[in-house]
């Protein structure tokens, strides 16, 4: 089975809601999603095997910023290399949108997430206190410049 990677579109916006409430305490709401998809300053991604999502990532370009948001892979599926490969089309779509900066939050407990993100080239930056809910967890703000 092969990684399909491909733009988010309202097929796959179901998938990508049971992914994120599988994964996620406060996962994002479908209209979210379907805005994502009409945002001409955002990209959505989904990673595909067999057609069934997989992986997926945000990432919306403020003013040459490019703030990457859900970033996440089936917990089955975790390991395999799936979150660079969707990182790494990600940024290169945000490079051809005039992204010149990445940024993200992360769960300070998530070691895996770091651990990718550090070495993509991402650098903890600051800490946002109380970021998270369910439960109660600080952020770490990460930057590739």
């Amino acid at each position: 089975m092969e990684l399909q990677i491909k733009p988010l579109t309202e097929e796959y916006v179901d998938q990508v809601c049971v992914l994120e409430e599988e994964a996620f305490s406060m996962p994002w709401h479908r209209e979210s999603f379907l805005e994502m998809i009409q945002n001409k300053d955002a990209c959505y991604l989904v990673g595909l095997l067999e057609n069934v999502v997989v992986a997926s990532c945000g990432l919306r370009n403020i003013v040459g910023e490019g703030e990457i948001t859900n970033v996440v892979t089936k917990a089955s599926e975790r390991g395999r290399g799936i979150g660079e490969k969707m990182l790494l089309k990600l940024m290169e779509e945000g490079y051809n949108m005039g992204v010149e900066a990445f940024t993200l939050e992360v769960r300070k407990s998530n070691e895996a997430a770091i651990h990718l993100y550090e070495k993509l080239g991402f650098v903890t930056e600051g800490i946002r206190k109380n970021f998270y809910e369910e439960p109660t967890e600080d952020a770490l703000i990460m930057w590739k410049r």
